[in-house]
């Protein structure tokens, strides 16, 4: 399934994995104190590079939130 990724669409992601609601998850939430492992991580960050983003898990694990994920996709949504 591949998606354009946005802020939302990533959000939505999240969500769906921690089954939660989009809106209950804040972009500066740490994502692990939510419920998220680093398995569902990898399955994100896969699916995500999947999608085109330029993402790895390794710079994920360093900051757990949906801020710092959409600023490591932005580089390779340019262009």
């Amino acid at each position: 399934m591949s998606h354009t990724l946005t802020l939302d669409s990533m959000r939505s992601d999240i969500a769906r994995m921690l089954h939660e609601d989009p809106a209950d998850i804040a972009d500066d939430d740490n994502l692990m104190d939510l419920g998220l492992d680093s398995m569902r991580t990898m399955t994100l960050a896969s699916q995500w590079r999947e999608a085109g983003a330029a993402i790895e898990f390794s710079e994920m694990a360093l900051n757990a939130t949906l801020q710092h994920w959409w600023s490591l996709v932005q580089p390779s949504r340019q262009g």
